[in-house]
């Protein structure tokens, strides 16, 4: 393998950067946490929320035993799917190489990147379908949050708050929608009390107001003309807002969460090299993906705005 290239392929560096590839403005991984499983085809406990909430009677007489209680729940089945994508390296463009470009390199976390954005519009997706919301409503005219002289944000996300069993402790909402909420006066007034004519509130300051322990926002775009057509870009988080209650569970533990991402095995990555492509002498095929899946394991733990700003 070495003697096509003008020097040796590091898979250990590829892998490296694989694995450890991240980007900064994607959200997908904080909304829905992944969780290790431990095989491709797995189960997850999906438990009775009646059990959690119904009190039994715990007084013990002075010879008698305790009631017994059980928690019931249901083993649900699932899998991991498998995603990812080559690209190929000439061997002649590593050749032509600028001192201290890495073509192998690059590539490897170009693939890892295409890889990410493609999860950050799944999750959006499962985030903002109201398939996955027990708790919803459409907001349209003077309720949406565009609407600075009718609308109320404020009363709308705190009522909405309150629903659940389990208070939503994180928000996930879109740029777009983003904007238009800090800017609303009252949502202004509610944070800094200056009635409400001006300026703005930051993300933190929001959160503490609302008692949620995060805001997470949509920033990402994604290209979604055909290959060939002319960009079309749009932001892969729409004008939405879900309120979500969020625990990173274990394969150990009971915890209970609107939703999270199993992972099975580590990122994939490899290198290896052939005559069959690549030009005259052949090039490398960089390959980078994962195992994973996203799943809705408590769909009323949470409440859906659809449509929050036109």
């Amino acid at each position: 393998m070495s003697a096509a290239a003008p020097f040796p392929i590091n898979p250990a560096l590829i892998r490296a950067i694989v694995i450890a590839y991240s980007n900064t403005k994607l959200i997908a991984d904080s909304v829905m946490p992944r969780v290790p499983v431990g095989a491709q085809d797995f189960k997850y406990m999906r438990q009775n929320m009646a059990d959690q909430f119904t009190v039994p009677e715990t007084r013990v007489g002075r010879k008698s035993a305790p009631n017994q209680v059980e928690s019931i729940g249901d083993l649900i089945p699932a899998s991991v799917f498998e995603y990812g994508l080559d690209e190929v390296v000439p061997v002649v463009d590593i050749k032509n190489a600028p001192d201290g470009v890495d073509p192998i390199a690059n590539a490897a976390e170009f693939v890892m990147k295409l890889i990410l954005l493609d999860r950050e519009v799944r999750v959006a997706n499962t985030v903002f379908a109201p398939a996955n919301h027990v708790n919803k409503l459409t907001l349209s005219g003077t309720s949406q949050w565009s609407d600075y002289a009718n609308s109320d944000p404020i009363t709308a996300l705190l009522t909405a708050l309150d629903g659940p069993v389990m208070r939503p402790n994180v928000m996930t909402i879109g740029r777009a929608a983003w904007t238009k909420l800090i800017l609303h006066p009252k949502t202004i007034d509610y944070v800094n009390g200056k009635g409400g004519m001006s300026g703005g509130v930051s993300r933190q300051q929001l959160a503490d107001a609302l008692e949620l322990e995060e805001i997470q926002v949509g920033e990402a775009f994604v290209n979604t003309a055909k290959k060939g057509q002319t960009a079309s870009y749009q932001r892969a988080w729409g004008k939405h807002c879900a309120l979500t209650y969020r625990e990173t569970p274990t394969e150990a533990s009971r915890s209970t969460t609107w939703g999270f991402t199993p992972q099975f095995g580590e990122r994939i990555s490899d290198t290896i090299y052939s005559k069959d492509f690549g030009g005259l002498e052949g090039g490398y095929k960089t390959r980078a993906g994962e195992r994973v899946t996203e799943v809705v394991s408590a769909p009323d733990l949470s409440f859906f705005f659809q449509n929050v700003v036109a």
